[in-house]
């Protein structure tokens, strides 16, 4: 299976960087797992059309199981989440894209063309930080799957 991220700009900070590549290679025996970061569309004023000038960028690099991240969402446990991989898996599905809005969230276009809208609270996430977190959640998806210990 591929799985990627698909977000709004890029890391700066090398121990997000590092952090997320720690998580890659733990997720290899597993998957073919991907950054894909598109612009952000800094010279757009209003929100809206920012949002939404983000959301044809993302979704022209997402493939496969669109998976979005939004405060609007579901909120699911983890073990939900590896079941709702492993379903996909079973189904025949060979590819999950994550996505990650910018700064003032994803468009309708983007939640419409989701085949699911997770939620990880209420809370907000710095987004370069919410990578490494949402990196760790599949890869215990994926250790739950494996029946590995490591998800307690």
């Amino acid at each position: 299976m591929k799985v990627n991220i698909v977000c709004v700009g890029k890391i700066k900070e090398k121990y997000f960087t590092d952090a997320i590549a720690e998580y890659a290679k733990r997720l290899s025996r597993f998957c073919s797992f991907n950054i894909i970061e598109v612009d952000e569309a800094s010279k757009i004023d209003n929100l809206d059309k920012k949002s939404e000038a983000e959301g044809k960028l993302i979704l022209e690099k997402c493939s496969g199981v669109i998976v979005s991240l939004d405060a609007r969402g579901k909120m699911l446990e983890s073990p939900e989440i590896a079941e709702f991989i492993k379903t996909n898996q079973v189904s025949g599905v060979s590819e999950i894209s994550f996505v990650i809005g910018g700064s003032n969230g994803l468009s309708n276009d983007v939640i419409k063309a989701s085949k699911l809208v997770l939620s990880f609270g209420k809370i907000t996430y710095p987004h370069q930080l919410f990578r490494v977190v949402l990196a760790e959640q599949i890869y215990r998806a994926f250790a739950i799957i494996a029946g590995l210990p490591y998800h307690k």
